[in-house]
């Protein structure tokens, strides 16, 4: 059984949309945009980096998917973080995507839940998600991820979309948790009763 591992950046309110860039999702009116990136520090880096050694898959909402694409399918081969991005299989649950630009793409059209138990129940490592907030409270609410890495920033921006819905229950146990310099606290939790190996 694989693990089903979500990935998130998120502010002190929960809020994970538009981490990286002014206009990469103004959905709602979001103004703030960008807000990762003056809380940058190269263990950040470091930490996703590890994170990535035991998957070989990603799992995107559409949108997510098509920004990741369109960042890292051009990236030249030889490129450290292009070419962890680009090497793995990727995985989009879409019924408007008509052509995926990124290589190793699979579309997931229908009934994705039973598509992503039968993703889970394959052999091989694990598989990340990040971003994607519907398809992420989705599988929450299925009782499917198996594990969270939150990177929580010292920000509150009083709107925006969240990472957990409302709505749903659920318990983790803490495994770790790491501050980095910038004031950025890493958190790794495992779904309770789950040992987080692996």
């Amino acid at each position: 059984m694989r693990k089903l591992i979500v990935s998130e950046f998120t502010t002190l309110d929960g809020v994970m949309q538009a981490p990286g860039g002014k206009d990469e999702d103004r959905d709602g009116g979001f103004e703030h945009g960008g807000w990762t990136l003056p809380y940058w520090h190269d263990d950040i880096g470091k930490s996703f980096f590890e994170l990535l050694e035991g998957c070989d898959a990603f799992l995107l909402g559409r949108r997510t998917y098509v920004t990741h694409a369109e960042a890292f399918e051009p990236m030249p081969e030889g490129d450290v973080f292009g070419d962890a991005m680009n090497s793995r299989q990727h995985y989009v649950v879409s019924r408007t995507l008509e052509n995926p630009v990124w290589r190793n793409t699979t579309v997931i059209r229908d009934e994705p839940i039973d598509a992503i138990r039968a993703l889970k129940a394959q052999a091989g490592g694990s598989i990340l998600t990040d971003g994607s907030s519907q398809l992420v409270h989705a599988m929450l609410a299925h009782d499917l991820v198996d594990e969270l890495h939150l990177l929580v920033y010292p920000l509150v921006l009083g709107k925006g979309k969240k990472v957990l819905p409302d709505g749903v229950t659920a318990k983790f146990d803490l495994l770790s948790s790491k501050t980095y310099p910038s004031g950025v606290v890493g958190l790794h939790y495992a779904r309770k009763g789950q040992t987080g190996e692996g």
